[in-house]
Formats: C-alpha cells, sequence, structure tokens
C-alpha cells in the first residue's frame, strides 16, 4: 500500500517514527534529577566503587552516557537492536573495514560519496585491501564479480551525486546466496532512517552521515552504524574503542536534540525538492534532472518499491559547460554555494571541483560527473522563493 504523504512510494512511513524519536533513550528515571532533556555528560573518567567495580562506565572513549542516549535512539528508527556513532561518516567507514584483513575483498559501486571514493582507493589500498567498482544498478553482474576473498559488499542509494537507485533487496538477496558471511553495507545518509530502512531489505550494516540530515542543522560532523546482528556489534564496538574512533558527548547532543524533528524535516524536504526538480525539468536551459521521485528517472520504478518517499536530494545538468555552471553557482541567492548536504538550509554543489574533485578525471567522465552536473540539496525555505532564485540564476547563467 502506498504511504498517504507520498502516494506513489509502495513502502509505508513507521507509523510510531515520531514517537521512537522523541522518547527512545530519553527516559527521565534514568537519571537522578529526573531531566526530561537528557544532560551532557562530558566527564572524561568516572568515579569506581573498587578496582574494576563501576556503575557502568569508567572512560569516556570506552562509554559514555550522552553517547548511549543517541545510539539507542537511532537504533530504533531503523527497527535495528544496535547503533554506534562515530567522530564522522567516514571514522564509521573506517571502522567497517577495520572488520577486513590485508587480501580481502571489496564490491562497491562506481557512483559514491567521493570520501568514500578516496578512502578505498588512497587508504584501504595501501594495506592491501582490494576493491571492485562497478554499476549497482545493473544487478545482474553482481554475482559474477563476487570473489572468493569478498568480505564487503557496498552500496549508496540513491549515489551521490547522479542519484541512481541500486535495488538494495535484490542485490542483498543475491550476495547472501552466494555466501551468507558477506557483510552487506548500505550508506542510507541521504534517504534516512525515515524513507528507507536498509536492515529490513537485507542489509547487515547501515551506515550514516549524521552530520546530514539526521542532525539536520549543519553543525556536527558525526556519523553512525546500526546493525542487528550482536557478533558483529560487538566486533565494531571493539574497533570503535581501540581505534578511539567515538563521537563526542556534546555533538550527541546536538544529534539527539535534531532527531527530535526529523519526521516533520523530512516531510517538508521532500515536498521542496520534488517541486525543484519538477520546475527544473520544464525549464529551456536544463538538460537533465536526477530525482528518484520523478517517473523520467531510469530506476523510478525501483525507488518507489524500496523507499516510503524522497530527501530533498537531486542532480541536474545545466545548459551549456563550466561557463554556465560556474555563473549559475556565482548567481544564487537563496541558495548557498557550499559542500555538504542534508541541512535546513539549501545548498548548490560542484562535484566536478568541489565534493568529488578527488575522484579521477577519467572516472568522472565515465560517471558524468561532467562541469555542467550541479547537485542540489533542497532546504526548508519557501517554495516559490527557491523557485525563484533558481529560475533567476539559471537566466543569469546565459553568457550575454
Amino acid at each position: 500500500m502506498a504511504d498517504s504523504n507520498n502516494p506513489q512510494c509502495q513502502k509505508k512511513i513507521d507509523s510510531h517514527f515520531g514517537t521512537k524519536a522523541i522518547h527512545v533513550g530519553q527516559n527521565p528515571d534514568q537519571w537522578s534529577f529526573k531531566d526530561v532533556v537528557p544532560p551532557i555528560s562530558l566527564t572524561t573518567t568516572y568515579k569506581q566503587y573498587g578496582p574494576n567495580d563501576h556503575a557502568g562506565f569508567e572512560y569516556s572513549r570506552c562509554g559514555n552516557p550522552t553517547r548511549n542516549v543517541l545510539q539507542n535512539c537511532i537504533a530504533s528508527l531503523d527497527n535495528g537492536k544496535h547503533c554506534l556513532t562515530f567522530a564522522s561518516g567516514l571514522a564509521a567507514t573506517t571502522a567497517v573495514v577495520q572488520l577486513l584483513q590485508a587480501g580481502d575483498h571489496i564490491l562497491c559501486g562506481d557512483d559514491m560519496y567521493g570520501g568514500t571514493n578516496r578512502y578505498f582507493s588512497k587508504i584501504a589500498s595501501k594495506f592491501n585491501v582490494k576493491f571492485t567498482m562497478t554499476d549497482m544498478t545493473n544487478d545482474k553482474n553482481i554475482a559474477k564479480l563476487i570473489l572468493p576473498e569478498t568480505k564487503l559488499v557496498w552500496m549508496e542509494s540513491p549515489t551521490n551525486p547522479c542519484m541512481r537507485v541500486v535495488d538494495l533487496e535484490s542485490i542483498s538477496r543475491i550476495v547472501h546466496s552466494i555466501r551468507k558471511d558477506i557483510i552487506v553495507v548500505v550508506d542510507n545518509t541521504i534517504q534516512t532512517t525515515y524513507f528507507q530502512r536498509p536492515l529490513e531489505l537485507g542489509a547487515n550494516v547501515v551506515l550514516y552521515s549524521l552530520s546530514k540530515y539526521m542532525n539536520g542543522h549543519s553543525d556536527v560532523i558525526m556519523g553512525a552504524l546500526v546493525v542487528n546482528d550482536t557478533e558483529l556489534f560487538d566486533r565494531l564496538a571493539y574497533i570503535q574503542n581501540s581505534c578511539g574512533i567515538m563521537s563526542s558527548p556534546f555533538d550527541c547532543y546536538l544529534v539527539n536534540r535534531g532527531l527530535k524533528t526529523l519526521h516533520v524535516r523530512m516531510k517538508e524536504h521532500m515536498k521542496n525538492g520534488l517541486a525543484v526538480a519538477k520546475f527544473l525539468e520544464q525549464h529551456p536551459l536544463v538538460e537533465q534532472v536526477l530525482h528518484p521521485g520523478l517517473p523520467s528517472h531510469p530506476q523510478h520504478k525501483v525507488a518507489i518499491k524500496q523507499a516510503s518517499g524522497f530527501s530533498g536530494m537531486l542532480s541536474f545538468y545545466i545548459k551549456g559547460g563550466i561557463g554556465e555552471a560556474t555563473r549559475f553557482l556565482q548567481a544564487i541567492k537563496v541558495f548557498c554555494l557550499a559542500e555538504s548536504l542534508g541541512g535546513f538550509e539549501s545548498l548548490a554543489d560542484h562535484p566536478a571541483l568541489m565534493t568529488h574533485a578527488s575522484v579521477p578525471e577519467e572516472e568522472r567522465a565515465a560517471l558524468k560527473i561532467t562541469d555542467n552536473l550541479i547537485r542540489l540539496s533542497v532546504g526548508l525555505e519557501s517554495e516559490e522563493d527557491l523557485i525563484a532564485d533558481l529560475d533567476q540564476a539559471l537566466k543569469a547563467s546565459v553568457k550575454k
């Protein structure tokens, strides 16, 4: 049945989402002063009753009450058992790759966050972790790319920045039919747990850059992993502690606060994002719009099958080249030319020169990350103002 908030989607939004976001992990009875808003525990260490006899916490790298609050809340939103939060999304990526040994193999998407691409190709590869990049929208090729040493399959959906949609359930089923021990990871940053729950589609690990929509206020750098398997959670928790890549208590407090309005914000992001996409699709100065909610999107049917809605992310090709793209980006006023995504404010990005500049030029060309590709993170401003700003900037892009 389609969700009432987005009739074209076949997955239903969790009807208890808002309640869980506000209440799970937040019980005032866990604090002696009955704080309704969980306090920030900034201490680095904790008094013990006797040697190795403590009240649940010994050192804040190993565990912290404020971090526990956030981790419990995020796990509930994905209907998962466990969550771990990290100093950044890339720190969470690092933790997952630390599960591997030299000689192990990762199968991953060829269109993905530039930082993930850079980490795999420039850092993990130095430790003899091998990886193969492929177009994950072609799930028929997945089985033949699984090697005896494959230990991870890494997906984004939608991808960044080309907004491809991967059939998460189909690929998870194919991978696990070959070998149960292969860990399927889904970077769910763009969709968030509000619109997509990869654990329910067969993934083993869900990764978030909490810096984006989950926090939603562009003032925190943090990442998270959500899992159901307790043995896998224990391994990741050991890595989190041993590598010291956990999140700070103050940042956890901020993300916990941001989660309280996630369900409200995502509805508005979806409304504004779809309005902008439809406007750009009919604009004479735009070549193509990439938004999974548009029927013109190549994987639209997959998108509406596995998601309950869409975020405010889209990309488009402006007519022309680097000159037109530059003039457009210099002319925007409501949108801001800046990296990142998922905040309440609208941002515009030039992937080839900004977020994906570290991707080799030949790879960018193959992925169609061209000089006229622009990525938008549509925020919570008034729809009318967003469209008017894009219209004037597009007109300004035309060389007089």
